[in-house]
C-alpha cells in the first residue's frame, strides 16, 4: 500500500459525498452546530470561477468567540439573519486545491496548497474569510472571485510541500502579532482632510513647521504668530480657514464638518482634550502642544486605538512638526530595551513572548506578567530556556500573589527607575492600560494589541505624550504582505509557529474547542484537524494517553511539530486511495 501521506498531499484520494460542517446559527456557543455537533451536508459544488477547497487545519481564535458571543451585533456581520444565513467560522485555514473551475484550470492544480489570508477586501469593502464569507470550520469549502481576484489579488498564499498544516494554518494569527510591530501611524497632516486647530490655555508662540495639507482647517480661539501663520496659507489658497471663538463651539463644528482628521490642541486643559478626543475619525491624530501638566486623566476609548488606528501625540516646543516627528515609528521593541507584556500567559501572550525572546536585537529585559499561574509556569517551561541561551533577563510574575506595594517595587527596581521602553497590552481590560500609564518610559510605546472593544473607556494621564513623547498604538489583523513573511519565517525555520500549539481535535472536537478557547483553557492554540474523524479535544503534552505513536514524535515531549502530525494523520486519516485495489 503506498504510503497514505503522500496520497493524502497529492488528493489522490476519493473525495465524499457528504461532509461535517459547522454552522452558528446566532449569539450563543448552543448556537453552534446541532446540539453540539456538526451537521451533515453534501460536498459542494463548485462553479467554473470557483475551487474546491481541502481544510487540512484550522485554529481557533478568540475573533471567533467573538462572533458566536456577539450574533448578527458582531461588525463583521451586523444584521444578518443567522437563523437562515449562518456563519461558518474558521479564518486560521491551511487548504489544499480538491477541484479547480474550468476557468481556472490552468492557473490552479489540484494538489496545491495554500493559506487563506482572511482579511479579504473587495472594491474597498471586507468580505472577511469566516466571516462574510464561509470559513473553515468544515471539511470542504468553495472560494470564488472574491478570494482569487480581491482587492489585493489572490488572498490565497501558496505554501511548500514540506510545510506542517498546522504550522501553515498559524501564519494567520503570527502574522496578526507580526503586524502589530510594523505600525506606521502618519507622520504628516492627512491630505485633504479636516484639521481643527484649538486653543486651551496655552501660552507662548506656536507654530506649525510642517506642511498644513488640510482641505479645510478650523481654527477656535487662536492667537497671535500661529494666527497669522494661518491667515497667510489660507490667502495663498492651501486651505479653506474657518474660525470660531473656542473649544465650545466643537459641537456645531463636528456636526457641520464631521468628525476630524487632524486635531491640534494648545495647552492641556483635560476637558478640551477629553472632548476633542470624541470627535476623532479614522486614523486620526490628536496633538498637544503644552509644556504644563495635564490638569486631570483623560478619558479615552482604547478600542478605538486599537480598531480605529487612533494617535495622541505631543511636544512641549510649541513646533507642530516635533509632535508629528517619526518617534517610535514603525512600532517594533526597541534594541536592548526593557518590555513589559501584561497578560502574557494566554494564547496570543505567549506568541508576543516567543518573537519578544527570539527576536534578534530585541529588548534584553523582559517582564511577563498574568493572573493565572498555570499559565505563568508554561511560559517559564516554554521561554526561559530560550531567554537564559540569549543573555535576556526574563522575569515572570503573578501580580496577585504578591502585595501591590511590593509589585511597584518591582516595577521599579526592573526598570531602574526609569520606566519601560515598551508595554504590550495583551489582556482587553482597560484597568490594565491604566494601571501600566505611570511606567512608561521616555519615548515609551504601548502597544494595545488586546482587542478591546470600540467604547471601551481608560482614564490615561496624556502628560506623557507631550511631555516625554510616549505613544500609544494599537491593530487588528494583517496585511497579505505581513502572512508571506510570516509563513516565509516558518518556512525557513527562523520561526517555530507550531511551538504554539497546545491542543488538537478532530472536525467533531470544534464545539468544544471553541469552548476551550472561551474559557481560557490551554495556553496556547487549539487546531482542529478537519479531515479526522473521532479525535476529542486533546492536549498536545497528554496525547500519548491515546496517541502513544503521536506523542514518540513530540520535541522534548511537549512541543507540536511536523512529525507528530504527520503520525497523528498517517494513523487517524480514513481515505480511500485512488488506484488502489
Amino acid at each position: 500500500m503506498s504510503d497514505i501521506m503522500q496520497s493524502y498531499k497529492r488528493v489522490a484520494h476519493k473525495l465524499p459525498d457528504t461532509i461535517y460542517t459547522w454552522h452558528l446559527y446566532g449569539a450563543g456557543v448552543e448556537n453552534l452546530g446541532r446540539d453540539g455537533k456538526p451537521e451533515t451536508k453534501p460536498l459542494p459544488i463548485y462553479g467554473p470561477d470557483q475551487l474546491l477547497l481541502r481544510i487540512d487545519a484550522v485554529g481557533i481564535c478568540f475573533s471567533d468567540i467573538k462572533v458566536i458571543n456577539q450574533g448578527n451585533q458582531h461588525p463583521r456581520v451586523i444584521g444578518r439573519d443567522l437563523t437562515v444565513d449562518p456563519v461558518t467560522l474558521g479564518h486560521e485555514a491551511a487548504v489544499t486545491v480538491a477541484g479547480v473551475g474550468d476557468s481556472l484550470k490552468g492557473k490552479f492544480s489540484i494538489g496545491q496548497r495554500f493559506i487563506v489570508q482572511a482579511d479579504v477586501f473587495v472594491n474597498g469593502k471586507s468580505m472577511a474569510f469566516g466571516y462574510a464569507l464561509p470559513g473553515a470550520q468544515t471539511q470542504y469549502q468553495v472560494v470564488g472571485q472574491e478570494v482569487l481576484a480581491g482587492d489585493e489579488g489572490c488572498y490565497l498564499l501558496p505554501v511548500q510541500n514540506t510545510t506542517g498544516y498546522a504550522e501553515a494554518a498559524l501564519a494567520e494569527p503570527w502574522a496578526c502579532v507580526v503586524a502589530s510591530y510594523r505600525i506606521n501611524r502618519r507622520t504628516s497632516i492627512k491630505p485633504g482632510g479636516v484639521m481643527w486647530i484649538v486653543n486651551a490655555g496655552g501660552e507662548g508662540d506656536f507654530t506649525f513647521g510642517m506642511n498644513i495639507d488640510s482641505k479645510t482647517v478650523i481654527a477656535s480661539g487662536v492667537t497671535g504668530k500661529l494666527a497669522d501663520e494661518l491667515k497667510t496659507l489660507a490667502g495663498q489658497g492651501k486651505f479653506d480657514l474657518v474660525t470660531s471663538a473656542g473649544a465650545g463651539d466643537i459641537d456645531a463644528l463636528s456636526a457641520k464638518y464631521g468628525l476630524f482628521d487632524d486635531v491640534v490642541i494648545l495647552g492641556s486643559d483635560a476637558d478640551v482634550v477629553e472632548k476633542a478626543a470624541e470627535c476623532l475619525g479614522r486614523d486620526a491624530v490628536l496633538s498637544i502642544l503644552s509644556n504644563g501638566n495635564m490638569t486631570r486623566p483623560i478619558k479615552v476609548d482604547i478600542g478605538k486605538i486599537h480598531y480605529q488606528n487612533h494617535s495622541y501625540l505631543g511636544a512641549t516646543t510649541g513646533k507642530l512638526a516635533d509632535a508629528y516627528g517619526p518617534t517610535r515609528v514603525p512600532s517594533e521593541l526597541k534594541q536592548g530595551g526593557s518590555a513589559w507584556f501584561i497578560g502574557a500567559g494566554g494564547p496570543m501572550g505567549q506568541m508576543h513572548l516567543q518573537r519578544a525572546v527570539e527576536l534578534p536585537n530585541g529588548p534584553m529585559k523582559i517582564l511577563a506578567t498574568d493572573v493565572d499561574t498555570a499559565r505563568l509556569e508554561s511560559v517559564k517551561q516554554r521561554f526561559m530556556p530560550i531567554a537564559e541561551r540569549r543573555g535576556v533577563d526574563l522575569r515572570v510574575v503573578n501580580p496577585m500573589e504578591i502585595s501591590p506595594e511590593e509589585f511597584n517595587k518591582l516595577l521599579e527596581e526592573f526598570t531602574g527607575g526609569k520606566g519601560f521602553d515598551d508595554i504590550v497590552a495583551l489582556a482587553p481590560v482597560a484597568k490594565l492600560v491604566e494601571q501600566a500609564v505611570p511606567w512608561m518610559g521616555e519615548q515609551c510605546l504601548m502597544n494595545i494589541f488586546a482587542g478591546v472593544p470600540t467604547g471601551t473607556i481608560a482614564s490615561l494621564d496624556l502628560t506623557g505624550v507631550y511631555a516625554k513623547g510616549v505613544r500609544f498604538v494599537g491593530s487588528s489583523g494583517s496585511k497579505v504582505t505581513d502572512m508571506q513573511d510570516t509563513l516565509g519565517a516558518a518556512e525557513s525555520g527562523e520561526l517555530s509557529t507550531n511551538t504554539s500549539v497546545a491542543a488538537v481535535g478532530g472536525i467533531e472536537a470544534s464545539w468544544d474547542g471553541m469552548k476551550a478557547v472561551k474559557e481560557g483553557k490551554f495556553p496556547g492554540r487549539v487546531v482542529i484537524y478537519p479531515q479526522i474523524s473521532g479525535l476529542a479535544l486533546t492536549a498536545v503534552p497528554e496525547i500519548g494517553k491515546v496517541l502513544p505513536s503521536v506523542a514518540a514524535k513530540l520535541t522534548d515531549g511537549m512541543f507540536w511539530n511536523r512529525e507528530a502530525e504527520a503520525e497523528l494523520l498517517r494513523t487517524m486519516l480514513k481515505l480511500e486511495i485512488i488506484g488502489e485495489e
